[in-house]
């Protein structure tokens, strides 16, 4: 199989990366994360999500950070809304795209949303249809598609079910995620196909958790499939507070690092990339979660 020549990532560090962190990080420190990645060439970040500042607490400045973003032409910024009042509330900070999130295990969707699958997407239904209509662009994460930490593993038709629940609610894209991080390359390679069954090539994209040290394995099974889109977490932040054990989203760096090695363009400047993970990590006082970048900063230490 013939890699793709480009790949787009989605760094989803200011959101999905920071969302667990137990100290709240002030809203100037994520909106100089987020100029950070775009001055470093990322063209989609996930900034925040419109969620209830009661179940997310640090994610209750998410007005505040989209307001303060000096937005770059060609960036797309996205937000999460799970339900109407969070779509509402996401629409006066004008984001570029919404995301809503399914899970294809009903566990799952009960302890995360407290609802069953078919009632999430009954809940996202007039989320999308607002959001089409104000012209915003729609993208849906289907979380645990390989394994679940009430379930177990994950049939390959649980994701062909839901990808066909957001395809039917006009759900544009969605994101194939491995949330807890247990997929290896084949398991991955049939939760794709899975989701392929009812979106093309353009539409789908891959998110792994790094839990067992596959991410970077299952983006080279997936990109050999053609899959071209990716989510990706710089300085490996994130986590998922309903899974216990779960480590972050695999890093950024590590992803760009490995797809310049493979001679497939990404757009964006690893030095800087580097710079922005350090930045954040150095607020929360901890090295950053990625090969790469701890390798490139020994060396300009050196």
């Amino acid at each position: 199989m013939k890699l793709p020549s480009r790949v787009k990532l989605v760094d989803v560090g200011p959101r999905d990366g920071l969302q667990n962190e137990k100290a709240q990080v002030p809203a100037e420190v994520k909106i100089g994360l987020v100029h950070r990645l775009q001055d470093a060439g990322l063209t989609e970040i996930e900034v925040t999500s419109f969620v209830s500042p009661k179940w997310v607490p640090q994610m209750a400045d998410a007005a505040e950070v989209m307001a303060g973003i000096r937005r770059k032409p060609g960036v797309r910024y996205s937000v999460l809304t799970p339900n109407m009042k969070g779509f509402e509330a996401a629409v006066a900070s004008r984001p570029d795209e919404i995301v809503v999130f399914g899970a294809a295990s009903e566990a799952f969707s009960q302890k995360n949303i407290n609802c069953s699958i078919a009632e999430s997407i009954e809940r996202f239904a007039p989320v999308v249809e607002a959001a089409r209509g104000r012209g915003i662009a729609v993208r849906g994460a289907i979380s645990c598609t390989v394994g679940c930490p009430y379930e177990g593993e994950i049939a390959p038709e649980r994701v062909a079910m839901v990808a066909r629940l957001m395809k039917d609610i006009g759900v544009q894209h969605v994101g194939v995620a491995d949330t807890i991080g247990v997929g290896t390359p084949r398991k991955v390679q049939a939760a794709m196909e899975a989701a392929l069954q009812h979106y093309d090539l353009d539409s789908v994209s891959g998110h792994f958790h790094d839990t067992y040290g596959q991410a970077l394995g299952n983006t080279l099974a997936s990109l050999e499939m053609g899959v071209w889109q990716y989510d990706t977490s710089t300085a490996g932040l994130g986590g998922c507070p309903y899974a216990k054990g779960a480590t972050g989203n695999v890093a950024t760096e590590d992803v760009v690092y490995m797809l310049h090695g493979l001679g497939i363009e990404t757009g964006i400047d690893l030095d800087k990339l580097v710079d922005a993970g350090a930045y954040i990590s150095d607020f929360l006082q901890r090295k950053p979660n990625s090969r790469a970048s701890t390798a490139i900063l020994n060396k300009r230490a050196g």
